[in-house]
Order: C-alpha cells, then structure tokens, then sequence
C-alpha cells in the first residue's frame, strides 16, 4: 500500500505541454496556495507543515512546482519571474474556485505580490515568509550584473543545495521588469509579513519596505530576533499556521 504523504504529485499541462506538479487537498476555503523559494519546491518543510495542518483543520490547500523546479517538467534555466508567476495563476484558475489566501516564501513572496496584483478579486489575504521582492535589484552588486551582461548566467555557492544558485541574465531581466518597491503596490486585502532578522539573504528592513507600500490598511509584521531566512524551525513554523489560522479565522 502506497503511503499517501509520499504519493506521486499530479500533474496539470501548460498549453505549451510542459507538466506543472502540484498537490491539492480539498477542504473549506478560502484555499491556502503555498508558492515556493528560488530553486525550492513544494516538498519543503514549511510547505509540509502548513499543509498537514489544512489537513487536520478541513482546510483546501494547493501546493505546486513551478516549471523547472521539484517533480515540473522543464529546465530551471529556462525559467523566469514572469514565467513562474504565470505557473501560479494558470493552476490557481484551473484548480481552485473562490477566495484564496498565498502565502509566499523568499521568492515565493514577490510571486505572491504579483499574483495578488493578478487577481484582485480572488486574493483575500497574502503572508510573506521572508518575502523577497525586487531581489535582482537590491541583491546584485555592479559586477553581478556586468558578469550577467557578458555571460548570460551567474553560478553561486548556496548553504541550501549541493547544487549552485543560477541566476540567467533572462530570470534577472524579468525581475527588473517586476520591481515593486518604488512605488504603491496596490493590494487591499489582509497582509502578513514573517522576517528573521538575522536572515543573511533577504534584510529584514525589506519587510518593511513592503508594509509602508503595501495599499492595504491592514498590514502586519512579525520580526523573529534570532530567526533566519528559511525561519524553519519547529517554533518558526508554529509562529507561520498561528499566522495563518489567525488570518483565515478574520476573513
């Protein structure tokens, strides 16, 4: 007998054919979409907490890989800010109906702004874990960007994979495209911020960058003292489902 926890995801098509891997447990709404970090998938610990808690609490949630990313088809390198947010929406719209509530980690943050952006009208609460918006322009020196300029690609050393941080002059380009911070971002349902504040990756004062242009009244923002960028631990993963019980129960 097959044990559900470590079933084959299923697996929705793109119009191009690529196969987008996803998870999604039936419940009440509004459903949980939970959008992954760079070069992180569904099958992350945070990603796994949250949904073992819909689980136990009735709750609908979707979990998914981007293309490129965890069981999707596709090459990481051919993917792209606007590419991957286009992923969440084709598989929200197709897979979810009603109110949603994203919540993003580190990339997963900005994509979350983004699709809030997207639909208006189906985003009714959004929390950032470490959200990362605009990191192609805060998170590149000058010769990070003349190295992507002249060879298309950077490769970095990361703590979180055997495998190095690739970053495509297509991806960063994308990103610069998508930047948020410079202006009002114009999002108005309930927004939840979590940020270590001795994250190495994602300063802490983006979080409050986001608050202050964020149109939203309703804004909060928890900062974890001794808390990291992936805020993985047993207490940091409470301190998430409080955040999103406590969100959901709002609404």
């Amino acid at each position: 007998m097959v044990d559900p926890d470590i079933a084959l995801p299923s697996f929705f098509a793109r119009p191009d054919g690529l196969r987008l891997a996803y998870r999604y447990r039936p419940g009440t709404g509004p459903t949980l979409i939970f959008l992954p970090g760079y070069m992180s998938d569904m099958e992350g610990g945070k990603a796994v907490a949250l949904d073992d808690w819909a689980g136990a609490s009735g709750r609908a949630m979707l979990r998914l890989d981007y293309a490129g990313n965890g069981a999707s088809d596709g090459r990481f390198v051919d993917g792209t800010l606007v590419n991957w947010r286009d992923d969440v929406l084709l598989l929200m719209d197709a897979l979810t109906q009603g109110p949603v509530v994203l919540v993003g980690s580190s990339m997963g943050g900005w994509l979350a702004l983004l699709v809030a952006l997207a639909r208006p009208d189906r985003v009714v609460g959004l929390v950032g874990v470490a959200a990362a918006p605009d990191f192609t322009e805060w998170g590149f020196t000058d010769a990070d960007k003349a190295l992507l300029a002249t060879e298309g690609r950077i490769e970095e050393p990361t703590p979180y994979d055997d495998q190095p941080y690739v970053t495509t002059l297509a991806f960063w380009e994308s990103g610069q495209a998508s930047r948020l911070l410079d202006d009002e971002i114009a999002i108005d349902c309930p927004v939840r911020l979590l940020h270590g504040q001795q994250d190495a990756d994602v300063p802490w004062d983006i979080a409050v960058r986001i608050a202050e242009r964020v149109r939203s009244s309703d804004v909060q923002m928890a900062l974890v003292k001794d808390g990291d960028h992936r805020l993985s631990r047993d207490g940091d993963i409470a301190l998430l489902i409080r955040t999103v019980a406590s969100l959901l129960d709002s609404l």
